[in-house]
């Protein structure tokens, strides 16, 4: 269990970060509206109240809140989630990036961990980037890639979504806690390969579009794991390892893979019957989707855990720019 001022600490550099910019989004006060619902149900929104009056009193700054994190792991979380909070709303501007800048001094990640702190940059940049333009419905009228609709291989689709359900799943279990951040660049790219199979050229735009519409939302995958993380690491019960332990991993684990499948059987529904899915039907058919790929989540724990097994850092990234 964290002791409470590194708790008080880590919440309030969070809330720094919403306010870095002097704008604070509607998305980047929904990220701390959700987290503080889901500290509630655990009686861990006490603390995030006390984090939001004393950074906006002024009693405790983003640098003296760094100056009492200590261990190495913590100084690396407080930093990953300032930036997915700055990248809530699709921007991060230059108030935002110079925040960033210096909470990075402040704690002291410049030399300690390079390679995690350019990871947790480029990967939230790849999973928020243009998601302010896209609005959640109507989808826009997409152009076909060719005049002549291929021949679909909907065996071939299949394995494809399975296989980024796996890998999905898979990032969840790997020590490195800034790997769930790959997971919604690979959505969009599962996304984009099932549209082109079935002759309809996405932009990232059209992809965003889509999840959106499905009630899914970028950043409320996101919100949903800093939640979990900080449950089960900061006010879990357990005592295990900071992101929660086993039972947090398998949650998580569970819900990547779930939401992963969900979305791939989605966009093949989708554009398979021609774009006409009302926004209504896209959000029912995804939450059916969602319960089965928890139920199959079970049967694929095996082909999970041997991918977490071969994947590295810079396999992960590789395959988010690439």
């Amino acid at each position: 269990m964290i002791n409470a001022p590194t708790q008080q600490a880590l919440l309030a550099i969070l809330v720094h970060a919403a306010m870095a910019d002097g704008d604070k989004s509607q998305a980047e006060r929904d990220f701390v509206r959700d987290l503080s619902l889901q500290l509630d149900e655990h009686g861990g929104a006490k603390q995030l109240a006390q984090a939001v009056q004393a950074a906006l009193l002024g009693r405790l700054s983003a640098q003296q809140a760094a100056a009492q994190l200590q261990e190495p792991m913590h100084r690396q979380l407080a930093y990953e989630w300032a930036t997915a909070v700055c990248h809530a709303d699709g921007l991060c501007s230059p108030a935002e990036a110079a925040f960033l800048q210096r909470l990075k001094t402040d704690l002291h990640l410049g030399g300690a961990e390079p390679e995690a702190t350019a990871h947790t940059q480029a990967l939230a940049q790849a999973a928020y980037a243009e998601e302010a333009a896209a609005p959640a419905a109507p989808i826009a009228p997409v152009t076909p890639a060719a005049s002549a609709a291929p021949a679909v291989d909907n065996a071939a689709i299949d394995r494809s979504i399975l296989h980024y359900a796996i890998l999905n799943g898979a990032l969840e279990l790997l020590p490195q806690s800034w790997a769930s951040m790959a997971i919604i660049p690979l959505q969009i790219k599962m996304v984009y390969r099932v549209g082109v199979a079935h002759g309809v050229s996405l932009d990232q735009g059209h992809i965003k579009e889509f999840i959106a519409a499905a009630g899914v939302g970028l950043t409320s995958q996101y919100i949903e794991e800093f939640g979990r993380k900080l449950l089960g690491g900061l006010l879990g019960k357990a005592g295990g390892k900071l992101l929660g332990g086993l039972g947090s991993q398998a949650t998580s684990m569970a819900f990547s893979f779930a939401s992963t499948y969900a979305l791939g059987h989605l966009a093949k529904r989708y554009y398979a019957g021609g774009r006409v899915m009302s926004t209504d039907l896209l959000r029912q058919t995804y939450q059916g989707l969602l319960s089965s790929g928890k139920t199959l989540q079970q049967q694929h724990l095996g082909d999970i855990r041997a991918r977490a097994s071969t994947l590295d850092a810079g396999e992960v990234m590789r395959m988010v720019r690439g």
